[in-house]
């Protein structure tokens, strides 16, 4: 009878972890822009799923050199499916959700997945936070809102299906990382749960494109180079990176970490497309670094030993 294999202990964050999520934060931020800047030639939702196709044929690849035929009978497909579905349902409501509400209020509701993370990851001693890092989350999620949320000049009603459509967005986002933490999938190798969830967001994203009439495409350059960037640095090798920390330290601790996505995000578009910033989104900023570092120096603090404890 095969038994499972083991579950991948995970660790605090360190100042390795911490090194890469903030660099993986900047390429995410960079991603926003390179999205707007070719957004009238090709729509998101395609250029998402072409990503997608591209680096769903490089990790099945790998995978299959890796592990043979047999890559998916070791138990790990229905939650890697599940995985892939919720993985794709974020980018499918998060872009919907613009359909009806700002960009500002998007952002603001889709970044809740940090707290729909660390609600499902409770039940686990090693993921559980305290009532302080529990303060430290929401000060970082009102850092998000100062600095995002704005009336707008839509319709309240159109808001309000706009702002539901992005937190659904944010709770398949957290559900995702429910799913890969307790799952067989997040057992199996960094390359195979990738694949997972570029593989089905391949097949999705498209799908829903075509479905929706989103496929026109009207070749440049940029829109080359766009496509080229977000296939090899976002989907492949960001994902890589992301998914080997998320296998090997605690994952309530780095999903706090990418709520500084949107901040970098926000800089680029100064930046690069004269995007404007106020007075707001720096008072935000600092409450988002400050309920990040409540989150993890607490952690940092418990592993220190006490004074007196070589004396003992």
């Amino acid at each position: 009878m095969r038994s499972d294999p083991p579950i991948p202990q995970r660790q605090p964050l360190d100042l390795r972890a911490v090194g890469l999520v903030v660099v993986l934060c900047v390429i995410w931020g960079f991603q926003q822009v390179a999205l707007k800047g070719v957004a009238a030639n090709i729509s998101p939702v395609l250029q998402l799923g072409l990503r997608f196709v591209g680096a769903a044929i490089f990790f099945g690849i790998w995978v299959l050199l890796r592990e043979g035929r047999r890559a998916f009978s070791d138990g790990t497909l229905p939650s890697g499916l599940l995985l892939g579905t919720m993985f794709s349902l974020e980018f499918i409501l998060a872009g919907e959700a613009l359909e009806h509400t700002t960009a500002a209020h998007s952002v603001v509701f889709l970044y809740t997945a940090p707290i729909f993370t660390a609600l499902g990851l409770q039940f686990l001693p090693e993921e559980r936070l305290s009532r302080l890092q529990w303060a430290g989350i929401c000060i970082a999620f009102v850092g998000i809102a100062i600095a995002f949320l704005g009336f707008g000049e839509r319709p309240a009603i159109e808001l309000l299906i706009g702002d539901l459509l992005a937190l659904l967005g944010g709770a398949s986002w957290g559900i995702s990382n429910v799913v890969l933490r307790r799952g067989r999938v997040g057992r199996g190798g960094t390359a195979k749960t990738v694949f997972y969830q570029v593989a089905t967001a391949a097949v999705l994203l498209t799908g829903f494109a075509a479905a929706t009439g989103q496929t026109r495409i009207e070749w440049s350059s940029l829109v080359v180079l766009s496509l080229i960037f977000q296939t090899l640095i976002i989907a492949i090798l960001s994902y890589l990176v992301w998914f080997w920390l998320m296998r090997r330290y605690l994952i309530s601790r780095l999903m706090l970490l990418s709520l500084l996505t949107p901040l970098f995000g926000v800089l680029f578009g100064a930046a690069l497309l004269g995007d404007q910033i106020d007075l707001r989104f720096g008072v935000g900023a600092v409450f988002v670094l400050l309920g990040v570092m409540i989150v993890n120096l607490q952690q940092l603090l418990q592993r220190r030993p006490a004074i007196g404890d070589s004396a003992a």
